[in-house]
């Protein structure tokens, strides 16, 4: 699903290193700002935030990557990692040895080609982050996360966040997000699926689209 898809027996007889098999609980550190970089960890399930700090001192979320995307992709390039790697939810990863994606993306077609898109995939994500939500009131910007968030499998559903990591996503206080959210909820066009969890349904998708 995420990096060795295309590959075929002979790629995989050139991964002569451990690829660990890892879990992460929820508010655990992948990796640090600026860490040397080990490997790159493909996603398969739950949420991750970016997060950088700014020169002010501020930390703010950059992006969110679920199942299917790589996590500190551009180690490739940098050796260190750009950005801190925060489990937001339970997460399961592979951690790929940087050498190991250095060997096949030289010696395979195919891995080169994935890394490529996978690449692509991850400038695409961050533009329209940064285009999507870090523009517009309080009101497009918290509409914006929702239908961001939706499940891409029915569209129906959405995984928030607590109000001061949506804050630091929008660039927004938590007293202005939770008002925003709260008034979405009262004007029915998400609800919470229950009072412990920050699964909403979206009840009224055309609405959000308005907003």
């Amino acid at each position: 699903m995420v990096l060795f898809a295309d590959l075929n027996e002979h790629d995989f007889g050139l991964i002569h290193a451990p690829i660990d098999d890892l879990e992460f609980k929820g508010g655990a550190s992948l990796y640090d700002e600026g860490d040397a970089a080990r490997g790159i960890f493909t996603l398969r399930t739950g949420m991750v935030k970016l997060v950088r700090v700014t020169a002010d001192g501020r930390k703010r979320i950059v992006r969110v990557l679920r199942p299917g995307d790589v996590v500190g992709l551009e180690a490739l390039a940098t050796q260190r990692y750009n950005s801190e790697a925060v489990a937001l939810t339970e997460v399961s990863v592979c951690r790929i040895p940087l050498d190991v994606i250095n060997r096949l993306g030289g010696s395979s077609l195919r891995m080169h080609h994935r890394l490529m898109q996978k690449w692509n995939f991850a400038l695409k994500d961050a533009d329209d982050w940064l285009a999507d939500l870090n523009f517009g009131t309080a009101t497009q910007r918290v509409a914006a996360l929702v239908r961001k968030m939706r499940n891409p499998l029915d569209g129906l559903t959405c995984t928030l966040f607590t109000r001061e990591d949506m804050g630091a996503m929008l660039n927004l206080k938590l007293e202005t997000v939770s008002r925003e959210i709260s008034k979405l909820a009262h004007e029915g066009i998400i609800e919470p699926a229950n009072k412990a969890s920050r699964i909403y349904f979206i009840r009224k998708p055309d609405l959000l689209l308005d907003r």
